[in-house]
Protein backbone atom coordinates (compact mmCIF):
# COMPACT_ATOMS: atom_id res chain seq x y z
CA UNK A 1 0.00 0.00 0.00
CA UNK A 2 1.12 3.54 -0.58
CA UNK A 3 0.55 6.18 2.02
CA UNK A 4 -0.90 9.64 1.43
CA UNK A 5 2.53 11.29 1.21
CA UNK A 6 3.68 8.89 -1.53
CA UNK A 7 0.37 9.33 -3.37
CA UNK A 8 0.74 13.10 -3.15
CA UNK A 9 4.29 12.91 -4.49
CA UNK A 10 3.18 10.64 -7.34
CA UNK A 11 0.35 13.03 -8.29
CA UNK A 12 2.73 15.98 -8.19
CA UNK A 13 5.09 14.08 -10.50
CA UNK A 14 2.25 13.29 -12.90
CA UNK A 15 1.14 16.94 -12.89
CA UNK A 16 4.69 18.09 -13.62
CA UNK A 17 5.02 15.61 -16.48
CA UNK A 18 1.66 16.72 -17.89
CA UNK A 19 2.78 20.36 -17.70
CA UNK A 20 6.02 19.57 -19.53
CA UNK A 21 4.25 17.64 -22.29
CA UNK A 22 1.73 20.45 -22.73
CA UNK A 23 4.48 23.07 -22.87
CA UNK A 24 6.45 20.92 -25.31
CA UNK A 25 3.45 20.67 -27.66
CA UNK A 26 2.80 24.41 -27.39
CA UNK A 27 6.48 25.19 -28.05
CA UNK A 28 6.56 22.77 -31.01
CA UNK A 29 3.58 24.38 -32.71
CA UNK A 30 4.63 27.91 -31.77
CA UNK A 31 8.11 27.31 -33.14
CA UNK A 32 6.68 26.42 -36.56
CA UNK A 33 4.55 29.57 -36.51
CA UNK A 34 7.48 31.72 -35.39
CA UNK A 35 9.77 30.41 -38.11
CA UNK A 36 7.14 30.88 -40.82
CA UNK A 37 6.14 34.37 -39.66
CA UNK A 38 9.80 35.27 -39.14
CA UNK A 39 10.60 34.43 -42.77
CA UNK A 40 7.60 36.46 -43.96
CA UNK A 41 8.47 39.43 -41.75
CA UNK A 42 12.09 39.29 -42.90
CA UNK A 43 10.86 39.39 -46.52
CA UNK A 44 8.50 42.26 -45.70
CA UNK A 45 11.15 44.49 -44.17
CA UNK A 46 13.64 43.59 -46.88
CA UNK A 47 11.10 44.56 -49.54
CA UNK A 48 10.40 47.79 -47.61
CA UNK A 49 14.12 48.53 -47.67
CA UNK A 50 14.53 47.73 -51.38
CA UNK A 51 11.21 49.08 -52.73
CA UNK A 52 9.67 51.44 -50.15
CA UNK A 53 6.89 52.69 -52.44
CA UNK A 54 5.51 49.17 -52.95
CA UNK A 55 5.94 48.12 -49.31
CA UNK A 56 2.22 48.28 -48.53
CA UNK A 57 1.44 45.76 -51.27
CA UNK A 58 4.20 43.43 -50.10
CA UNK A 59 3.01 43.57 -46.51
CA UNK A 60 -0.62 42.89 -47.46
CA UNK A 61 0.42 39.85 -49.51
CA UNK A 62 2.79 38.58 -46.81
CA UNK A 63 0.15 38.91 -44.09
CA UNK A 64 -2.36 37.00 -46.22
CA UNK A 65 0.29 34.31 -46.81
CA UNK A 66 0.95 34.23 -43.06
CA UNK A 67 -2.70 33.64 -42.21
CA UNK A 68 -2.92 30.90 -44.86
CA UNK A 69 0.30 29.36 -43.54
CA UNK A 70 -1.05 29.49 -39.99
CA UNK A 71 -4.12 27.55 -41.08
CA UNK A 72 -1.88 25.02 -42.85
CA UNK A 73 0.33 24.54 -39.78
CA UNK A 74 -2.78 24.16 -37.65
CA UNK A 75 -4.21 21.52 -40.01
CA UNK A 76 -0.92 19.64 -39.96
CA UNK A 77 -0.79 19.82 -36.15
CA UNK A 78 -4.41 18.72 -35.87
CA UNK A 79 -3.69 15.48 -37.70
CA UNK A 80 -0.86 14.73 -35.26
CA UNK A 81 -2.44 15.88 -31.99
CA UNK A 82 -6.18 16.19 -32.53
CA UNK A 83 -5.98 19.79 -31.29
CA UNK A 84 -6.93 22.63 -33.62
CA UNK A 85 -4.78 25.66 -32.86
CA UNK A 86 -5.77 28.14 -35.54
CA UNK A 87 -9.49 27.95 -36.06
CA UNK A 88 -12.23 30.40 -37.00
CA UNK A 89 -12.06 32.07 -33.56
CA UNK A 90 -8.33 32.63 -33.99
CA UNK A 91 -8.97 34.12 -37.42
CA UNK A 92 -11.55 36.51 -35.92
CA UNK A 93 -9.12 37.40 -33.11
CA UNK A 94 -6.41 38.02 -35.71
CA UNK A 95 -8.69 40.25 -37.79
CA UNK A 96 -9.74 42.22 -34.69
CA UNK A 97 -6.11 42.57 -33.62
CA UNK A 98 -5.14 43.88 -37.07
CA UNK A 99 -8.18 46.16 -37.20
CA UNK A 100 -7.31 47.71 -33.84
CA UNK A 101 -3.68 48.20 -34.89
CA UNK A 102 -4.83 49.75 -38.18
CA UNK A 103 -7.21 52.05 -36.30
CA UNK A 104 -4.39 53.21 -34.03
CA UNK A 105 -1.75 53.67 -36.73
CA UNK A 106 -3.74 54.94 -39.71
CA UNK A 107 -6.97 56.46 -38.44
CA UNK A 108 -6.12 57.89 -35.03
CA UNK A 109 -2.37 58.27 -35.26
CA UNK A 110 -1.38 58.77 -38.90
CA UNK A 111 1.96 57.06 -38.25
CA UNK A 112 4.94 57.53 -40.54
CA UNK A 113 6.32 54.38 -42.21
CA UNK A 114 9.12 54.24 -39.63
CA UNK A 115 6.67 54.58 -36.74
CA UNK A 116 4.52 51.82 -38.28
CA UNK A 117 7.62 49.67 -38.71
CA UNK A 118 8.24 50.03 -34.99
CA UNK A 119 4.66 49.89 -33.74
CA UNK A 120 3.64 46.59 -35.37
CA UNK A 121 6.44 44.44 -33.95
CA UNK A 122 6.02 45.91 -30.48
CA UNK A 123 2.25 45.46 -30.74
CA UNK A 124 2.65 41.80 -31.73
CA UNK A 125 5.33 41.20 -29.12
CA UNK A 126 2.88 42.35 -26.45
CA UNK A 127 0.85 39.23 -27.32
CA UNK A 128 3.97 37.08 -27.00
CA UNK A 129 4.78 38.56 -23.61
CA UNK A 130 1.22 38.02 -22.37
CA UNK A 131 1.18 34.46 -23.77
CA UNK A 132 4.43 33.82 -21.94
CA UNK A 133 2.71 34.41 -18.63
CA UNK A 134 0.72 31.22 -19.30
CA UNK A 135 2.72 29.15 -21.77
CA UNK A 136 6.38 29.59 -20.95
CA UNK A 137 9.17 32.06 -20.42
CA UNK A 138 10.47 31.69 -23.98
CA UNK A 139 7.56 33.81 -25.23
CA UNK A 140 8.41 36.55 -22.71
CA UNK A 141 12.10 36.52 -23.65
CA UNK A 142 11.34 36.68 -27.38
CA UNK A 143 8.79 39.46 -26.94
CA UNK A 144 10.94 41.65 -24.71
CA UNK A 145 14.08 41.17 -26.83
CA UNK A 146 12.44 42.02 -30.14
CA UNK A 147 10.60 45.01 -28.61
CA UNK A 148 13.80 46.44 -27.10
CA UNK A 149 15.75 45.98 -30.33
CA UNK A 150 12.92 47.48 -32.40
CA UNK A 151 12.97 50.58 -30.20
CA UNK A 152 16.75 50.77 -30.46
CA UNK A 153 16.45 50.62 -34.24
CA UNK A 154 13.78 53.31 -34.27
CA UNK A 155 16.11 55.73 -32.53
CA UNK A 156 19.52 54.73 -33.87
CA UNK A 157 19.31 52.72 -37.14
CA UNK A 158 18.94 55.76 -39.40
CA UNK A 159 18.39 54.94 -43.06
CA UNK A 160 19.08 51.27 -42.34
CA UNK A 161 15.96 50.91 -40.21
CA UNK A 162 14.07 48.48 -42.49
CA UNK A 163 17.15 46.31 -42.91
CA UNK A 164 17.70 46.43 -39.13
CA UNK A 165 14.10 45.36 -38.57
CA UNK A 166 14.39 42.53 -41.10
CA UNK A 167 17.10 41.00 -38.94
CA UNK A 168 15.70 42.04 -35.55
CA UNK A 169 12.04 41.17 -36.08
CA UNK A 170 12.18 38.55 -38.84
CA UNK A 171 15.46 37.05 -37.74
CA UNK A 172 14.43 37.29 -34.08
CA UNK A 173 11.25 35.32 -34.74
CA UNK A 174 13.17 32.67 -36.66
CA UNK A 175 15.80 32.38 -33.92
CA UNK A 176 13.05 32.30 -31.29
CA UNK A 177 11.32 29.49 -33.17
CA UNK A 178 14.55 27.51 -33.42
CA UNK A 179 15.21 28.09 -29.71
CA UNK A 180 11.71 26.85 -28.84
CA UNK A 181 12.32 23.69 -30.90
CA UNK A 182 15.24 22.91 -28.60
CA UNK A 183 13.28 23.62 -25.41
Amino acid sequence: MIDSREASAALAEINEMTRRVRQSRIYNLASLMLIMWGALVFAGYLSSFLAPRQAGYFWAALNAAGVAGSFAISAFGYRKTGIRTFDFRMLIAFVLFFAFGFLCTSVLGHFTPRQMGTFWPIYFMLLYIIAGLWFGHAFVAIGLSISALALAGYFWAGDWFDLWMAFVNGGGLILGGLWMRRS
